[in-house]
C-alpha cells in the first residue's frame, strides 16, 4: 500500500483573454470595481486636460477679437465700449461652470435624458415659428425668446439633443444598423424633423453643420456605404431643387465670383479677404483694423483675426481646432462603451464641422451660411451649448481605457477582445451587443 503523500497538481495559471497577462495581475488593472455590497464601481481618472487648454485659448481669443471688433461700435451707438464684449464674458463664465457640471456627471445618465431632450428641442424649433415668440433678424426667425428669459438660438440646443439621442440610438441599435429598415429608415426619421425645421427658418449653414454630424455619427456607427451615399445625395438635391430661396441662390452665383457684385451679395466675401490680405504674416496689430469687416465680431470673426494678427494668428487657431479634432477623435477611440464613442464622435464632428464651415465661408471656400466660429464668434447660446458639449467630452475622457487593459465587468455594448470600444466602421464585423 503507498501512503506517499499525492504529488500536488501544477495548474496553469488562467489567462486573461486578449492581454495574455495572469487572471490576478489582469484584473487589478479593471476599470470597474465591484464593492463588497456588489454595486459597480468605476474607477475614473483625470480628464483630458488637453482639451480644457485648447477650450480656454479659444474663448480667450474670441473675447479679445470681439472687443476689438465692437469696442468702436459700442462707442458709436451706446457710448460703451463694453456693449458687445460684456455679455460674451458673462457668457463664457457660465460656460465654464456648464462644462465643470457636465465634466463631474456620469455621461450615461444622459442615455435616460436622450428622448425628452430630443422632444424638448423639436418643441423649441416649432416655436421659432410663433410670431408671438420668434425674434425675425435679417428674415430669418431664428431667435427665440421666452418671458423673462434673455433670447435663445433653439437650433444650437437642437444639436447637442440630435447628438445625444443619434448616441444612444446608434448604440442600441447595434449591428441592425448596417440594414435599410433597421438603420437607415429610422436614422432619417430621426434627422428629418430637426434638419427641416431649421431649414425652414431657414438657416442653411447650421443645417449643413446637423445633417453633416448626423451622418459622420453614422457612418461611424456602422452605416451602409451604399445608403449612406443615396441619402447624402437626395439630401443635397432636395435642398438645392425644393428648399433654397432667392438669396440663398443668388449668394452661391455670387460665391464663385464675389468681385461681380463686390457691393451686394459679395460684399462679406470681398472684405474678409481684402482683410486677409492685408494682415500679411503678422497682421496690422490688436485693434489696428484698416478694412471695414462686416459682422466682425460674429460670423466673420476669423477674417478679424487674420487682419490684426496675421496669418500667424489665423493659423494658431485652426491648429486650435485641429488639436480639439485629434484629441476627441482619441477619447473616442478609447472610450469604456459604444455610447461614449459615438457621443465623443458627434460632439467632436460637430464642433469641428463648425469651425471649418465657418472658415472656409471667410476665406471663399463655401457659399455665406451664417454660422458662428465655435468658441470665438460672440453669442451666448452657441458658446453655453459648445462648452456644455465640451464638458461630456471631458466626462467621457475620465473613463478612457488604455489599449490592452482587460475589463471583465464592462458594459454590454463594448468590445470583447481588448475591453475597448469597438468602432467598425461600414467594412468591419459586429461592433456591439444590443443593450441590456
Amino acid at each position: 500500500m503507498n501512503l506517499a503523500p499525492p504529488i500536488p497538481r501544477l495548474e496553469r495559471p488562467r489567462r486573461a483573454p486578449g492581454t495574455g497577462e495572469p487572471l490576478d495581475r489582469a484584473t487589478a488593472n479593471r476599470t470597474p470595481v465591484k464593492s463588497r455590497a456588489g454595486a459597480l464601481r468605476r474607477e475614473r481618472h483625470q480628464a483630458d486636460y488637453v482639451i480644457v487648454v485648447v477650450v480656454v485659448a479659444l474663448t480667450a481669443i474670441g473675447i479679445l477679437m470681439v472687443y476689438s471688433s465692437s469696442a468702436v461700435r459700442g462707442y458709436l451707438q451706446d457710448a460703451d465700449t463694453f456693449a458687445t464684449v460684456g455679455p460674451q464674458i458673462q457668457w463664457a463664465v457660465l460656460g465654464f461652470v456648464a462644462m465643470a457640471l457636465m465634466m463631474r456627471v456620469d455621461y450615461r445618465y444622459l442615455r435616460l435624458a436622450s428622448v425628452p431632450f430630443y422632444l424638448f428641442a423639436i418643441a423649441l424649433l416649432i416655436l421659432v415659428f410663433v410670431p408671438e415668440f420668434n425674434i425675425v433678424v435679417g428674415g430669418s426667425a431664428r431667435w427665440l425668446r421666452l418671458g423673462p428669459l434673455p433670447a435663445i438660438h433653439p437650433a444650437e440646443i437642437a444639436k447637442l439633443a440630435l447628438v445625444i439621442y443619434l448616441a444612444h440610438w446608434s448604440a442600441k441599435r447595434g449591428t441592425r444598423i448596417h440594414g435599410f429598415w433597421g438603420g437607415t429608415v429610422p436614422f432619417l426619421i430621426i434627422l428629418a424633423p430637426i434638419a427641416v425645421l431649421v431649414f425652414r427658418e431657414p438657416d442653411l449653414g447650421t443645417t449643413m453643420v446637423i445633417t453633416l454630424t448626423a451622418l459622420t455619427m453614422f457612418f461611424v456607427a456602422g452605416a451602409n456605404l451604399v445608403h449612406l451615399a443615396v441619402m447624402a445625395g437626395g439630401v443635397a438635391l432636395a435642398m438645392i431643387t425644393a428648399g433654397l430661396r432667392g438669396y440663398q441662390l443668388d449668394r452661391i452665383r455670387v460665391w464663385q465670383n464675389p468681385w461681380i457684385d463686390r457691393l451686394g451679395e459679395g460684399f462679406h466675401t470681398v472684405q474678409g479677404l481684402l482683410a486677409l490680405g492685408i494682415g500679411g504674416l503678422f497682421g496690422t496689430g490688436l485693434g489696428e483694423s484698416k478694412v471695414f469687416v462686416p459682422n466682425a465680431f460674429n460670423d466673420f470673426i476669423f477674417a478679424e483675426v487674420g487682419q490684426e494678427f496675421g496669418m500667424v494668428g489665423a493659423v494658431v487657431v485652426i491648429g486650435l481646432f485641429l488639436l480639439l479634432a485629434y484629441s476627441g477623435v482619441r477619447i473616442a477611440l478609447a472610450a469604456p462603451d459604444t455610447f461614449g464613442a459615438l457621443l465623443a464622435a458627434g460632439i467632436t464632428a460637430w464642433l469641428c464641422l463648425q469651425a471649418f464651415i465657418n472658415i472656409g465661408v471667410v476665406v471663399a471656400l463655401l457659399p455665406i451660411t451664417g454660422i458662428t466660429l465655435p468658441f470665438i464668434s460672440a453669442g451666448g447660446s452657441s458658446l453655453i451649448i459648445s462648452f456644455a458639449a465640451v464638458g461630456i467630452l471631458l466626462s467621457i475622457s475620465r473613463e478612457t481605457v488604455e489599449k490592452g487593459t482587460w475589463n471583465e465587468d464592462a458594459t454590454a455594448d463594448r468590445g470583447r477582445r481588448d475591453g475597448r470600444t469597438h468602432l467598425p466602421g461600414t467594412r468591419r464585423g459586429a461592433f456591439a451587443r444590443r443593450d441590456a
